[in-house]
């Protein structure tokens, strides 16, 4: 069996989480052959237990911390994109992106480490399904453009991420037909995934929220409309190598404004919107993961946020009207780019951010594409 899926999984403390998904895999006959995993860390933590508990499970895979970047970033002869990996965040999820590009890869799998597997669905082998589904699939939309993964749900839960001015949307459901789905995103029980806001308003100072998730809040799968966005979680996430220059996971905490915690959401509008004009689907449902986020105090996860909110109102906006000049991934992320280099933001809170953002994520695609020509050169050699 060929090697074909990279499991990417920033971490620093729980990596054992990873042997779950391994026994899973085990237990439902899918070919651990096929992972290559990629433990994203820091320099700090325990690489040496994290390469252990790799050799010990006999799956194939690579830890990089910090300095096992850079001289990634080096051996590519790309030293000049290693700002594009921020310092201890999770979107240093990344890295592992480009590891997937720059090598044979077809599938990419995100996984968070406080997560793990339901016995009910064999982890990989869901998610490949998904992406492979043609057929026939219920599919979801609004009257603010904006689909909330929990809609199914008799809570009245919103998901981290989710903007606030499209709030008490009126949802509206219909059957299509998918022919290209091009991400996977698994949802999760037990803990939401909420932001501080709603956490507290929940009535939860441990960061966590009171409310839980259950088998019951998941009946279907689903796709969210054609120009119709969600939120995307990387925590239980997989998807076709053919996004990554239309995913970059957007630079946060390590930047001159503390705006954190969006990378994922911002990522899954930017990806919405070129899957829209590629003509892709998002599926989300199953296999649903345990989400079990340790608690912390609501307040330090609120400081965390509190720098990028009213940017989350406005972001999605200026991803959805961006109009490329060809319908690629590379297309579209370039013109969302360009826009939010070229656009201005004074009137926001820390909107000079979105000008950062929109040049790291032009750095991203011409990153992207000297990578994929190394690639084709070394293919072309052999």
């Amino acid at each position: 069996m060929t090697r074909d899926v990279c499991v990417v999984v920033p971490t620093i403390r729980e990596y054992e989480c990873m042997r779950a998904y391994f026994q899973n895999a085990r237990d439902h006959g899918f070919d651990l052959d096929r992972l290559f995993v990629v433990l994203v860390t820091e320099d700090f933590c325990d690489t040496d237990g994290m390469r252990e508990m790799l050799d010990e499970e006999g799956v194939a895979g690579a830890v990089f911390d910090g300095d096992d970047r850079d001289a990634w970033f080096d051996e590519q002869g790309l030293d000049q994109y290693s700002h594009l990996i921020p310092a201890a965040s999770h979107a240093q999820t990344s890295f592992g992106l480009l590891y997937l590009w720059a090598n044979d890869f077809e599938y990419g799998v995100f996984i968070d480490d406080d997560t793990l597997p339901h016995d009910e669905w064999d982890f990989f082998g869901t998610h490949l399904d998904n992406l492979a589904h043609e057929g026939e699939v219920e599919e979801v939309s609004s009257n603010e453009q904006w689909v909330n993964v929990l809609y199914q749900s008799d809570s009245d839960l919103y998901p981290r991420g989710y903007p606030y001015s499209t709030m008490d949307e009126e949802i509206e459901t219909d059957t299509t037909e998918t022919d290209h789905v091009v991400a996977s995103q698994g949802l999760w029980t037990n803990v939401p995934d909420l932001d501080a806001v709603r956490i507290l308003m929940d009535g939860d100072l441990q960061g966590q929220a009171q409310t839980r998730t259950d088998f019951e809040d998941f009946d279907r799968d689903f796709v969210a409309a054609e120009d119709n966005y969600l939120t995307v979680c990387s925590m239980n996430l997989a998807f076709r190598r053919e996004v990554v220059p239309a995913f970059y996971q957007f630079p946060m905490d390590d930047n001159a404004w503390e705006v954190g915690r969006f990378d994922d959401i911002w990522s899954g509008v930017l990806l919405k919107r070129a899957a829209d004009v590629v003509g892709g689907e998002i599926y989300n449902g199953a296999p649903l993961c345990e989400h079990n986020k340790a608690p912390r105090s609501t307040f330090d996860d609120l400081a965390n946020e509190v720098a990028g909110l009213e940017l989350n109102e406005h972001f999605w906006k200026e991803v959805a009207a961006v109009e490329p000049d060809e319908d690629s991934y590379e297309a579209v992320a370039r013109a969302v780019g360009e826009r939010l280099v070229e656009s201005d933001y004074e009137e926001y809170n820390n909107g000079a951010f979105l000008a950062e953002c929109g040049e790291y994520l032009l750095d991203w695609v011409d990153c992207c594409a000297e990578l994929a020509e190394q690639r084709a050169v070394a293919v072309a050699d052999d």
